[in-house]
């Protein structure tokens, strides 16, 4: 499995505090706010919005707080944010993708560069790992969905383009403007997803032993820690027996 799809089971492992679950909820929160802000308030009639609101159900975000998350869209909050990409190199020469949702450019540019060069790394120019990755829709679904074959027929009749089955699940892959088609054919065939997210999938990884990954995990820690910061991706790649020692 991709680096990235990795994280989120390591993530999960490490289990979320409440601190964390509070800060999770907000960012997923922005999201919403900001996704509503840019299209109509009505989920069924935005897809941005759709989205944000099926990924932050799945992270058990409750319904009232989804509604006001709405709501503020609508009384005015929400314009001053804008969206900023940071690319950089983790330790080890780990592509590293940061997604920002910030009010205050140069506050969350000083934060990002400041916390890559703490951790062993180095913030690059817009375009200086980015090439290493492929925007992509994905479509998360338990083990209880389905076997490998069940998922992956469905997948392709819904017009998707890969899957990824393993024992902790399936992922399936789509177009990034196909999303919102692939995810309700898939809803129709298959029920609820876990996930449904853009995501930057790596085309190269980078292999890390257990020491790589303990310090590429402090990097990706003390960014998701900041508020400004939506979500980071990178292109590690680790054998089991690495992932089982975390």
């Amino acid at each position: 499995m991709a680096g990235h799809s990795k994280w989120a089971n390591i993530q999960h492992r490490k289990g979320r505090q409440d601190a964390a679950r509070s800060k999770l909820f907000s960012k997923l929160s922005k999201e919403i706010t900001v996704a509503a802000k840019m299209g109509d308030p009505d989920p069924d009639k935005n897809p941005r919005l759709r989205l944000a609101v099926k990924e932050a159900k799945s992270n058990s975000v409750p319904k009232d707080v989804i509604d006001r998350a709405i709501k503020k869209s609508q009384a005015g909050e929400g314009d001053e944010y804008e969206e900023i990409r940071y690319e950089g190199y983790g330790p080890n020469g780990v592509a590293v993708i940061v997604e920002a949702m910030t009010d205050n450019r140069n506050r969350t540019a000083s934060t990002v560069r400041s916390t890559f060069s703490k951790n062993g790394g180095n913030l690059g120019e817009t375009g200086s790992v980015g090439f290493m990755f492929e925007r992509k829709g994905e479509v998360m679904y338990t083990v209880e969905a389905g076997d490998a074959d069940t998922i992956f027929e469905a997948a392709i009749e819904a017009g998707a383009e890969d899957v990824e089955s393993s024992e902790d699940g399936h992922i399936i892959y789509c177009a990034d403007t196909d999303l919102n088609d692939v995810s309700n054919a898939l809803e129709a065939a298959l029920g609820e997803s876990e996930s449904t997210k853009l995501v930057w999938k790596p085309t190269t990884t980078t292999e890390l032993d257990l020491d790589g990954m303990q310090k590429l995990m402090r990097l990706v820690d003390a960014l998701e820690d900041d508020d400004d910061i939506q979500r980071v991706t990178t292109n590690f790649e680790a054998d089991d027996e690495v992932m089982a020692q975390l």
